[in-house]
């Protein structure tokens, strides 16, 4: 049990508050995270466009509610990649708590095999959705509707790939995050 004078202290000598920041390291963030944040803020500058033309100029611009409407996709598709990367998705590890060790690992492969075929599965998908729709155009503005769904694939394939990469990264450790909740997911 820790005392208060374990505590780091942030009272000066001087009565004054002195406390610092830790550095931010940005260099372990994914290229996909970079392009979701992107994302994100086409997504904020249009809703706020839309805003700004709507209650100020009481001129709403029709074409930012469809446009606000694909920037959330791309954003939840890109972003989705960095959790299949973190290895956080949602998972129930109660059960393998009490599952002998074979059976546990046994089916911690399966269900990252099972990720990596849901990816693949939902890339192949997406292509033959893009080539169904051919030169569809969007409702409003006169863009094709191949832009969104190529976002999806892009978000798809990106994800695969992570689950590959976290599916290589469990065989090489040996155990998986159901198996070992209190592990992290790390490439070292």
């Amino acid at each position: 049990m820790s005392t208060i004078d374990d505590m780091p202290s942030v009272m000066g000598e001087d009565g004054e508050f002195h406390a610092q920041d830790e550095a931010v390291d940005l260099s372990g963030t994914p290229i996909e995270a970079w392009v979701a944040l992107g994302f994100f803020w086409l997504l904020a500058a249009t809703v706020f466009y839309q805003f700004f033309t709507r209650y100020v100029l009481n001129n709403s611009a029709s074409w930012t509610e469809e446009i606000a409407r694909y920037l959330l996709i791309a954003t939840v598709f890109t972003g989705a990649t960095i959790g299949v990367a973190k290895n956080n998705h949602i998972q129930v590890d109660f059960f393998y708590r009490f599952m002998p060790r074979w059976l546990s690992r046994a089916m911690s492969l399966a269900v990252d095999v099972m990720r990596v075929a849901f990816f693949a599965t939902a890339s192949f998908l997406t292509v033959q959705m893009m080539d169904k729709l051919g030169h569809s155009m969007m409702t409003v503005v006169d863009l094709p509707m191949n832009m969104v769904y190529g976002v999806c694939l892009f978000g798809f394939v990106a994800m695969g790939l992570r689950a590959v990469w976290v599916l290589k990264i469990h065989w090489q450790r040996g155990y998986t995050v159901l198996e070992r909740p209190e592990s992290v997911m790390s490439d070292r």
